[in-house]
């Protein structure tokens, strides 16, 4: 079934979502995820960039001493 709303309808309907999930009691429930997956429908997250690898740092070198720094 598809639903033709207008984008005022949408905005209402995507607060009354957000604010239930917010305000429920028992975030991990099925109500609360069934009211996420149809939030997710209304209005997707915008995809985020990976992030970059991790960086690998190597022992210490030695000064001309011999000594570590």
């Amino acid at each position: 079934m598809m639903l033709d709303l207008t984008d005022d309808e949408t905005d209402a309907l995507a607060t009354l979502l957000r604010r239930t999930i917010d305000d429920d009691r028992y975030p991990l429930s099925p109500r609360v995820q069934t009211l996420k997956g149809i939030l997710a429908k209304i209005r997707p997250e915008p995809v985020r960039e990976p992030l970059p690898p991790p960086k690998v740092y190597g022992p210490p070198s030695k000064d001309r001493h011999g000594r570590r720094v």
